[in-house]
């Protein structure tokens, strides 16, 4: 993940946000004394983390997905045609 003060950051802002959208990786940004302050991601990135969150809130919800994600990747998974 790349980092960049706040200054440079203030200085880049347009490429810098073309860069974490283009890219789809995360911009650490850093106070002046090495600290790091914030993140910056794509709002694409950003949707996906937060459903990611959403799904996993849930113990059980996150025990039953890896199980489906185990069983799918044993083999025993079924193909089916989507009804759109």
């Amino acid at each position: 993940m790349r980092a960049t003060t706040a200054t440079e950051f203030r200085k880049n802002l347009a490429s810098e946000l073309d860069r974490v959208e283009n890219d789809r990786e995360p911009l650490i940004i850093v106070r002046s004394r090495g600290k790091p302050a914030a993140v910056l991601m794509s709002l694409e990135e950003f949707g996906s983390w937060e459903a990611t969150q959403h799904l996993l809130k849930s113990p059980e919800n996150a025990r039953r997905l890896r199980e489906s994600i185990a069983r799918l990747e044993a083999g025993s998974g079924t193909e089916r045609k989507l009804i759109e």
